[in-house]
């Protein structure tokens, strides 16, 4: 799952114990993140090099990713630090790209913690390249060439979106999903309110953004399984303005991070408000305790769940009277639909025909005897 940081903190703290040892250490270790990326760290202390190598899921499969990493996303790594990082080619079987630190080039001051701060989010760096590389050329697409297609960009196996190029700008796409649906009436709100506040003058600079229920016209004829959301979809408008100077990384990094945004906003909205029930529920106990007086004249006081369980008594004895009119009033609807069933036509003749009871007479007949006495 995509995060807010761009570091990973378990590598940045490996990489400073490493820094901050007084002699070379042995270390050996691989770490796993998000279930998909994985560093293996290898210093020796026989050797001032330290081998950090990284797997990480591309963000496409598309032409920027047709032979590995693009030199684009190279040179961005290399530039962390010319004097203590090395590309190691190739890099180490199973990974995509491996580097070789030297951490004894470093500078002794905070200069160093930003280095290995950089080092440590070397996963985002190769990703942000790539997406950085087709909004960079936002006005260079060759659109006679056929460019309407969408490109399917996966972050994480379940959160992917779409980025289709048109002319003077690239739209961006999110399909959004969600398990359960309150996760989706608050995630629907904030996405019309994102509307609503993007179209105001004061936020005119920003990307336009657009939520819709269904899949939008640059979008047909992508796989059914990628447009079947409970959440709409989310579009995004990049043009050129929007990628000048520092304005890329910013914009990059905030498309990459859009779906933990949302829910990060839909789980700090589902707190709130269960915050907010919990306490109005106690202040409706504390009413309720207050109305309840003992024969003595006392007020009763209760706490904790024992005020919940008095509550629910209390509730129960004061509806006992609506329960008993409405069970009577059920047992009279019973009582009604058997008493006064469906007529048939015509099933009186057929029953006083068919299903009365014959008179049997006795074959023998007898005579009353006289008492002659």
């Amino acid at each position: 799952m995509a995060t807010f940081e761009r570091a990973s903190p378990a590598l940045k703290e490996i990489l400073l114990r490493i820094y901050n040892a007084e002699k070379p250490i042995e270390v050996d270790h691989h770490l796993y993140e998000f279930g998909s990326v994985e560093y293996y760290i290898k210093s020796s202390a026989s050797e001032p090099f330290t081998y950090l190598s990284i797997s990480t899921p591309l963000l496409s499969q598309g032409v920027f990713l047709s032979y590995g990493l693009s030199p684009y996303t190279l040179q961005m790594v290399r530039d962390i630090s010319i004097d203590a990082l090395d590309i190691v080619e190739p890099p180490t079987d199973g990974y995509q790209l491996t580097l070789r630190l030297d951490f004894s080039k470093l500078p002794h001051d905070k200069e160093s913690l930003k280095i290995i701060t950089e080092v440590s989010s070397v996963q985002a760096v190769i990703l942000s390249s790539q997406l950085k590389e087709m909004l960079q050329n936002v006005n260079s697409w060759d659109i006679s060439q056929g460019m309407y297609k969408p490109i399917k960009l996966i972050y994480h196996p379940r959160e992917p979106f779409y980025v289709i190029r048109q002319p003077q700008k690239i739209v961006a796409v999110f399909p959004m999903r969600f398990k359960d649906h309150s996760d989706v009436i608050i995630a629907t709100s904030f996405f019309q309110e994102l509307m609503d506040v993007g179209s105001s003058g004061k936020w005119a600079k920003v990307p336009h953004c657009n939520w819709s229920p269904i899949p939008p016209p640059e979008l047909i004829g992508e796989p059914f399984e990628d447009l079947s959301t409970n959440g709409g979809f989310v579009s995004f408008d990049i043009s050129s303005h929007h990628v000048e100077g520092k304005r890329l990384d910013k914009t990059v990094w905030s498309l990459l991070n859009f779906y933990a945004y949302v829910k990060h906003h839909v789980k700090c909205t589902r707190g709130f408000i269960q915050r907010r029930m919990r306490r109005r529920m106690d202040s409706l106990v504390q009413v309720l305790e207050k109305s309840m007086i003992e024969e003595n004249g006392e007020i009763k006081k209760i706490k904790g769940n024992a005020g919940w369980k008095k509550m629910k008594k209390w509730m129960r004895l004061t509806s006992k009277s609506k329960m008993i009119k409405r069970r009577y009033h059920d047992f009279r609807k019973k009582m009604k639909r058997i008493r006064f069933r469906i007529k048939i036509h015509g099933f009186a003749r057929f029953r006083r025909r068919w299903l009365t009871m014959p008179n049997f007479s006795s074959s023998m007949g007898y005579t009353q005897l006289k008492n002659n006495n």
